[in-house]
C-alpha cells in the first residue's frame, strides 16, 4: 500500500469518489457491488492502492456514469503508469514539483498566464537560475541547480516529437523585470521570440497600456486533460505547485484566462513588443 499517492494517484482516487457520490453510494455499498471490502474503496479513493483501467471502468458502470467520454479520459488516467523522469528527482526536490512534471507530461495543451516571471516552461537555464535564486529561505547551490535542471527538463513536452501545444499570456512587467541584468533579460527575450516561431507555441502580452485586468496578480497554468472534467489548474505559489480540479474551480479559471487571453495584443503585435523591449535593454 502507498504511504505517499502522485497527485496522478491522487486525482483518480478523487474522480471515483466524486462519481461514487454523485451516484448516492457509500464506501460500504460501493463495496458490496465490486465484492470488495468498504476499506478497500477508501484505500482507492486515497490514491493507496492501484486502480487499473478495467476497475475503474467496472466503478463507474456500477455508479451508473453515462458520460462515455469521461469514464474513457479515466481509463486513460488509471494507464499513466511507469516510471517519468520525474522519478530521479524524488530524493532531491519535493513531491508537488514532481507531480507539476507529471500532469504536463501527460496534458492534452498548455496555458499560462503570468505578470512578473516568464512562464517555466520558456525560461532560460541562466534566467532561471535568477529566479531560484531568489527564494525565500535561501536554497543552497546544489538545490538551485537541480530545481535548473529540472525545469529544463519538463520544457521536453514543447519539443518532443509530437510536441503539446503552449499558449502563454505574458504581461509586460515580466519582460521588464531583469532578472540577472540586462544580458541574461536580452538572451530570455530572444528565447522567447524564437520559440514563439514555432507552430504550437504561441505567446501573447498585456501591455501596461491595458490598464487593469481580470486575474492580474496571479500565475496561472492551466493543463487540458482528455476531458474538461479531467483538465488541472495549478497557482505557482511561493511554497510550491497548488492543484485546483473541481468543477467550480476549473470553470473559473477558465473564465480568468479567457479574459487575459481577450485582453493580451495578438501574437505578431506581441512579437513587436517583445522586440522593442530586446532593443531598449
Amino acid at each position: 500500500m502507498r504511504t505517499h499517492p502522485t497527485g496522478r494517484q491522487l486525482r483518480i482516487g478523487n474522480e471515483l469518489r466524486k462519481l461514487r457520490e454523485q451516484a448516492g453510494l457509500t464506501a460500504t455499498q460501493a463495496g458490496k457491488l465490486l465484492g470488495v471490502k468498504q476499506n478497500q474503496i477508501s484505500n482507492m479513493e486515497a490514491g493507496r492502492v492501484g486502480v487499473s483501467p478495467q476497475r475503474a471502468s467496472t466503478l463507474a458502470g456500477h455508479y451508473g456514469c453515462g458520460d462515455r467520454e469521461l469514464v474513457s479520459g479515466l481509463c486513460d488516467l488509471t494507464s499513466q503508469r511507469g516510471r517519468g523522469w520525474w522519478e530521479e528527482y524524488r530524493e532531491v526536490l519535493p513531491g508537488p514539483l514532481l507531480d507539476l512534471a507529471e500532469v504536463e507530461h501527460h496534458a492534452r495543451r498548455l496555458r499560462a498566464a503570468v505578470t512578473v516571471h516568464i512562464p517555466g516552461l520558456l525560461q532560460t537555464p541562466e534566467y532561471a537560475r535568477e529566479v531560484f535564486r531568489q527564494d525565500v529561505p535561501e536554497l543552497s547551490p546544489p538545490d538551485i541547480e537541480h530545481r535548473v535542471s529540472f525545469r529544463i527538463k519538463r520544457q521536453t513536452v514543447l519539443f518532443r516529437d509530437t510536441p503539446t501545444p503552449h499558449h502563454a499570456v505574458v504581461h509586460e512587467a515580466a519582460l521588464r523585470m531583469q532578472f540577472g541584468g540586462a544580458d541574461v533579460t536580452r538572451r530570455q527575450l530572444r528565447h522567447l521570440l524564437d520559440t514563439s516561431e514555432r507552430e504550437h507555441i504561441g505567446i501573447s502580452v498585456i501591455p501596461f497600456a491595458a490598464g487593469t485586468f481580470a486575474g492580474s496578480g496571479q500565475s496561472i497554468y492551466y493543463f487540458t486533460g482528455a476531458v474538461p472534467q479531467l483538465d488541472t489548474v495549478n497557482l505557482d505559489q511561493s511554497h510550491g505547485p497548488v492543484f485546483l480540479d473541481s468543477e467550480a474551480q476549473l470553470e473559473k479559471y477558465r473564465v480568468l484566462l479567457g479574459r487575459m487571453e481577450s485582453t493580451a495584443l495578438g501574437e505578431t503585435e506581441s512579437r513587436a513588443l517583445i522586440h522593442d523591449i530586446v532593443h531598449s535593454l
